[in-house]
């Protein structure tokens, strides 16, 4: 699997210009530590009218790093491609921790499907930017393809999980009267 896997990532170094470059750097730059999916989640947060959104965002993104980078990265111990092959020049600083699965493409995931359940017309966008920093974890030779499709597909499913568990709460809670809710 790896030699395909291996090809894949070798073809699209072939892909690299100066300003392909320079965008999938700032676009990867989005995802480090979940930085801007968390910004997002604050400010959704601290909004009455999206605080749903925001705690939702901030519960999948709290359960996908302990799933994800705490107890998977750890379990799979997958050295990255960079790691592999040296030979390849980086565009970004060697990553320390493991390669499966891909914590930019799972938080991206997180934030985004989040955002796609409670607000289609925002989620798109959401869901645009997302598949474009799991991309541009291809694209620097950090990730395998598989490393991202399983950061893809369980950030999606912890995100969906929490969205839905938190839509089904808020339809069986019983509205409040002015009193209750002092």
């Amino acid at each position: 699997m790896d030699k395909i896997e291996f090809r894949f990532l070798y073809l699209l170094q072939e892909l690299h210009t100066p300003l392909v470059d320079g965008l999938m750097t700032f676009i990867t730059s989005l995802g480090d530590h979940g930085i801007f999916w968390l910004l997002l989640a604050a400010v959704l947060f601290a909004v009455p009218r999206t605080r749903m959104m925001g705690g939702c965002m901030l519960v999948s993104i709290g359960i996908g790093f302990l799933l994800g980078n705490v107890a998977l990265k750890n379990m799979a111990a997958r050295q990255r491609p960079c790691w592999l092959d040296p030979s390849v020049q980086l565009l970004v600083q060697v990553p320390r921790d493991f390669s499966f699965p891909s914590g930019h493409s799972m938080v991206s995931f997180e934030g985004a499907v989040t955002v796609f359940m409670l607000n289609r017309k925002w989620g798109i966008p959401a869901l645009m930017l997302a598949v474009l920093i799991a991309f541009s974890r291809l694209y620097l030779f950090v990730h395998f393809p598989t490393d991202v499709l399983a950061g893809a597909a369980l950030g999606t499913v912890i995100a969906w999980c929490v969205a839905r568990t938190a839509k089904r709460r808020r339809l069986n809670d019983p509205p409040r009267t002015m009193t209750e809710k002092s």
